[in-house]
This record gives structure tokens, C-alpha cells and sequence, in this order.
């Protein structure tokens, strides 16, 4: 039987195999260790410390509770109740008992957990889309006097941040426009967190929910049953149900809308008037239509703008009777307010109601005669446009009839921007004079000109300089540097409106100036505004008036016009007749010899 023999580590040195003492001592320590030490402990959840800190803090996690739950109820509350325009947002206006909150505990109440989850999250989407459809109002309403139209405006916002690109530089324009789709994203998280607490609130509470829920819903069909009010305002309020149904009934009357001027476009007074009987009344002569840049009846009336506006006007009529000119001035309703100049131009031009983008784009992409394209159409003038604002492809050249385009660079201009404004008025004038108005041309002409000195936001201005110092306009740089900033001037009010009065000055100035100087027996002005300056600076209750005048030489062109009213000189009487905006076009060719013959309809 074979004998195992089990040695024993030997403690002395230099044996194969002995342990040493210090060996041996760091073994027994590890196997005390390995004896002694609590085993590792396993990750605690979040959810249980949160738990256990409340348990520890029972104070603080209550005050912590209360505080998250009234901030979600008054986030809920105020989306409610949220105005859709800047002087309506004040404290008495959420002193209201919205119906939608109402109607939304009683179906959190009623829910099974999971359904009252999916319940709680569509709730906090439709408060944000909510939240949002107000604030677009509110900046629509500040800036161009009307609310957000969800089937037309979606266009505008491009041309938004294009316009604050110009104005305050690329890298705010991308930074607004980030800002804009993370604040959107950030109030749907807010807004959806803040309903599902509120949910959460409510069933773990359920009689006592129940019981505040009956007794908001009879309080709220008493105060509206008997009309009760406080505030100014009633007490029992559908506010967020009335906000979202208005701008559903908007997005169906737009859509019909479009529909009727697609045929509307097609039926033209004129249409089909031979090219002999257009415009006979005015052959031989240059004719200049101008547009100056928000020239509206604020800048003629409102206390702050009216009375540099006015010595400016009553100056250029005194010098333009001493050159021999003489006007004749009314006013005119704008199809729009407060920017999208276009419309203007394009409602003037057609004799068509062009409000918004989806008539432009109808009536653009027709063959509907515009004014501009009578003239053209005789082949007894050239057509020309000046438009220092377009600097990029413009098709719509071709529907206003004009031989020749001269956009922001044909105008040979090596001056400084002033904010949105590519270079001055002065300086386009001057370009225009030179390079088109001044030239030997077998045909009189007829140009279509629109000055830019006057967009918002009015800051820096360019200043008068001497005609024969315009040269390539770098004379413009020192005035450029020295002149306000654009964000100083655009956040406050009454620098806004100073400034927007003093850019209309400049622009009649250097219109009326350019007339004395260039203008001929031959020549005939017709000048007005587009709209009128945004709702912050013309006035939330403002018209939608711009001035119109036409000035010439010739007495045999002011007679034609005799029957229309208008007051003498460039300010027209506040008493002055009003046509919208589109009736000025077959008022014009009717008055100066058109014969109409109508086309389809």
C-alpha cells in the first residue's frame, strides 16, 4: 500500500518549497480579510435613494411635491390662457376658469393607468401646439398687424430669417432660428412632463379630485350661464379651445380663398383692350411708378414721426413748384402690413387683392395684366425695373412686363449695406439716372423703382450727401460707421419710431431732390407706400392707409385725375378719399384713355 507522506512548509530560508514568515503572514492577514470583510453592496437605484431621501427629509420632500405639482398646474393653466397678443398678456388675463382644464381632470379622473399615460402626453402636445399657434400670433400681430395663418405663413418664416440675417448678421439669424426649434421641442418636454404629474396627482387623490373637478365644472356653467365677469373679461373661459378652433376655421378659409381667385385672376377688365387703346393719354411721357418702404399714414399722423414728415413734404412741394412740378395726393389700403412688400406692389400693379403668398404665387404664375405690363404691351415704351432690394433670381420680372431688370448688383454700388437696405436711395436714384433715365432712347419710358432706405430697422440711416459726391458710394462709409445700431433702435419703441420718421424724410428727400434735378416737361411720378411701418411702431389699432401722389409738369396730367378728389401737394388731406389698394389700377388706366375689354372670367 503505496504511503502519501504531507510535508510541512517549513519556515526556514533557503528550503525549496518553505514559506517564508513574512509570506505566511501576508497569507493569514488575506485569509482574515477574506473572513471579515461585508460583502460588496449592490447598486442602489435611483428610485430608492429618491425614496430613502424622502423618508430622511419628509419636510422637504413635501415642500418639494407641492412646488413641482403647482408649477406644472400653473404651466398647464397658462398655456390655457395664454393671449395671442403682447398688450393683452398681463396678470388679468389668467384670472380665468379655463373649460379645457376642467374637461381634462374629469378625463384623467375617469382613465385606467395606462390610457390616462397616453391621455396625459397628447394633452401636453396639444398645449404646446397650442403655446406655439399664440406666440407665432403675438410676433405676427407685433410685426404686420395680423395673426399666424398655419396654410399660408409657413413661407414667410425663410424670409424672417433672411430679413435678420441682414439686419443683425448670419450668425444671430442661425442662432434665432435653433433657438426657435429647441424652444419648441423644450416646452413639448416641459408640457408633457407637466400633464402627467398633474395625471399622476390626480388619481393618486381620486375623491378628493373628483369632488374639486364637480365643483370647478358648476362654477364654471354658473359664471357662464350668467355672463360673469372680472377684469374686463368673462370668468368661465374656453380660451385654448376658442384659439385653436379660430385657426382651423382660418386654415379652411384659406384653402376655399385660393380656390375662388384662381378663377377671380382669370377675369381682367382689361385683359383683352387692344394695345392702341391703352395709356393713350400719356404717350410721349417718362413715367416713373415708385414704391417708398413702409411709408404708411402713421408717418403723416402719429405725434412722434408727423412733424418731420410733415416739413419734409410741405419743403418738396415748395421746391417742386418751383422746378414747375405739382402734385395731387390721396390715399391708398395696402393688401398688407407691415412688411411683405411684395403683395403690395403686386396688388397695385394687378388690380387684384393680393394679401398673402398663395395669391402671389397664383397670380405671379398667371398671364393676368399688371399696369407695368399695359406699357409694355402699347410697344410705345421701354420698361424697366430699379430694385436695389433684389439679389437674387427674381421670375417675377417677366409678369410685371419689364424689358430690363436692375437688381442690387447692375447698380454699381461700392458702398456699405445700411442693415437690410443694399445702398441708400440717394445713391439708386443717382445709379438709375445715369445708367438709365439719362440715356438717349428712341421710346419714352416707363420705370418701376423701389427704394429700400426706409425698411426696418431704420438703423443705421444713410444722410443726404451732395449729388455730384455720390461717385461709386463710398462717400457712405463714415455715415454707415457712424450711424445707430440696428438692435439699439429695433428693442426700443420710440427710437424706432424716431428713426423710422427720419428714414421716410431721407427717402422723399432723394425722390423729390432727384425730380427737381432730372426731371422734364416729359416726366410723371407716381409715388406711394407699400404698407404701412410693423404694428410697434405705426400702432397696434392703426390702418392699413399709405400715401399716394402723382406729380408732373404737364397740367393735362393732374386734370386727368381732377374727379378723383385728391388734395393738392405732396400730403394728402386726412379728409383725402381711400380706395383699396387694387383699384388703383383700372382708376389709373381708365383716367388716362384705356378702353376696357374684359377677358375671362
Amino acid at each position: 500500500m503505496p504511503v502519501f507522506t504531507r510535508f510541512r512548509q517549513s519556515s526556514q530560508p533557503g528550503i525549496p518549497g518553505a514559506e517564508s514568515e513574512t509570506e505566511r503572514g501576508e497569507r493569514e492577514q488575506a485569509v482574515t480579510e477574506e473572513v471579515e470583510a461585508p460583502e460588496t453592496p449592490a447598486p442602489v437605484s435611483r428610485l430608492t435613494r429618491l425614496r430613502t431621501w424622502r423618508t430622511r427629509h419628509p419636510r422637504a420632500a413635501r415642500a418639494l411635491h407641492l412646488t413641482t405639482t403647482a408649477l406644472a398646474a400653473v404651466l398647464v393653466l397658462g398655456a390655457l390662457l395664454l393671449p395671442n397678443t403682447l398688450d393683452a398678456v398681463e396678470p388679468d388675463s389668467f384670472a380665468r376658469i379655463p373649460a379645457e382644464a376642467v374637461i381634462g381632470a374629469v378625463v384623467m379622473l375617469v382613465l385606467p393607468r395606462r390610457p390616462r399615460l397616453a391621455a396625459a402626453v397628447l394633452y401636453g402636445l396639444g398645449l404646446t401646439a397650442l403655446t406655439t399657434v399664440n406666440l407665432l400670433d403675438i410676433g405676427f400681430n407685433e410685426y404686420l398687424g395680423r395673426g399666424f395663418n398655419a396654410a399660408l405663413d409657413w413661407d414667410l418664416l425663410p424670409d424672417a430669417q433672411a430679413y435678420v440675417g441682414d439686419t443683425l448678421g448670419g450668425g444671430i439669424a442661425t442662432a434665432a432660428a435653433v433657438g426657435a426649434v429647441v424652444l419648441v421641442l423644450l416646452v413639448a418636454a416641459v408640457m408633457v412632463a407637466a400633464t402627467i404629474r398633474l395625471a399622476e396627482v390626480l388619481a393618486r387623490h381620486r375623491l378628493r379630485a373628483t369632488k374639486g373637478a364637480l365643483l370647478a365644472g358648476t362654477v364654471w356653467v354658473t359664471c357662464s350661464a350668467l355672463g360673469l365677469t372680472l377684469f374686463g373679461g368673462p370668468i368661465a373661459s374656453e380660451r385654448g379651445a376658442g384659439a385653436l378652433r379660430v385657426h382651423a376655421q382660418r386654415t379652411v378659409e384659406s384653402l376655399r380663398d385660393e380656390a375662388a381667385f384662381v378663377q377671380q385672376a382669370k377675369a381682367d377688365t382689361f385683359g383683352n383692350t387692344p394695345p392702341d387703346q391703352l395709356l393713350p393719354d400719356l404717350r410721349g411721357k417718362d413715367v416713373i411708378f415708385t414704391f417708398i418702404e413702409s411709408y404708411g399714414r402713421s408717418a403723416l399722423e402719429d405725434p412722434i414721426m408727423a412733424p418731420g414728415v410733415d416739413r419734409t413734404l410741405d419743403t418738396s412741394t415748395e421746391a417742386l413748384a418751383k422746378a414747375g412740378f405739382h402734385a395731387r395726393s390721396g390715399w391708398l389700403t395696402s393688401a398688407t402690413f407691415g412688411g411683405s412688400s411684395w403683395l403690395g406692389h403686386s396688388t397695385t400693379m394687378s388690380g387684384l387683392w393680393i394679401d398673402n403668398q398663395r395669391r402671389y404665387r397664383t397670380v405671379t404664375a398667371g398671364d393676368h395684366l399688371t399696369l407695368t405690363k399695359a406699357f409694355r404691351k402699347t410697344g410705345a415704351w421701354d420698361t424697366v425695373g430699379v430694385m436695389p432690394g433684389v439679389q437674387k433670381g427674381w421670375p417675377e420680372e417677366k409678369w410685371y412686363g419689364l424689358d430690363k431688370l436692375y437688381d442690387a448688383f447692375d447698380l454699381g454700388y461700392r458702398g456699405p449695406k445700411f442693415s437690410w437696405s443694399t445702398m441708400p436711395d440717394q445713391y439708386a436714384l443717382e445709379a438709375f439716372q445715369r445708367r438709365v433715365h439719362g440715356k438717349k432712347r428712341d421710346k419714352p419710358l416707363m420705370s418701376f423703382v423701389i427704394l429700400t432706405s426706409s425698411h426696418q430697422p431704420w438703423a443705421p440711416l444713410p444722410k443726404m450727401v451732395g449729388w455730384d459726391e455720390l461717385g461709386d458710394g463710398s462717400v457712405f462709409d463714415a455715415i454707415q460707421k457712424a450711424g445707430k445700431k440696428a438692435s439699439d433702435v429695433l428693442t426700443d419703441t420710440t427710437k424706432s419710431r424716431q428713426e423710422y420718421g427720419k428714414s421716410i424724410q431721407y427717402s422723399v428727400t432723394s425722390l423729390t431732390q432727384w425730380l427737381e434735378r432730372y426731371g422734364t416737361d416729359d416726366t410723371v411720378l407716381v409715388f406711394l407706400g407699400d404698407h404701412q411701418p410693423m404694428a410697434r411702431v405705426s400702432g397696434t389699432r392703426a390702418s392699413r392707409d399709405v400715401p399716394v401722389s402723382i406729380v408732373a409738369k404737364d397740367p393735362k396730367v393732374l386734370g386727368k385725375v381732377a374727379d378723383w378728389n385728391w388734395a393738392e401737394g405732396l400730403k394728402p388731406d386726412r379728409g383725402a378719399p381711400v380706395w383699396k389698394m387694387s383699384a388703383f389700377r383700372d382708376r389709373f388706366l381708365k383716367a388716362y384713355g384705356s378702353t376696357p375689354h374684359p377677358s375671362g372670367g
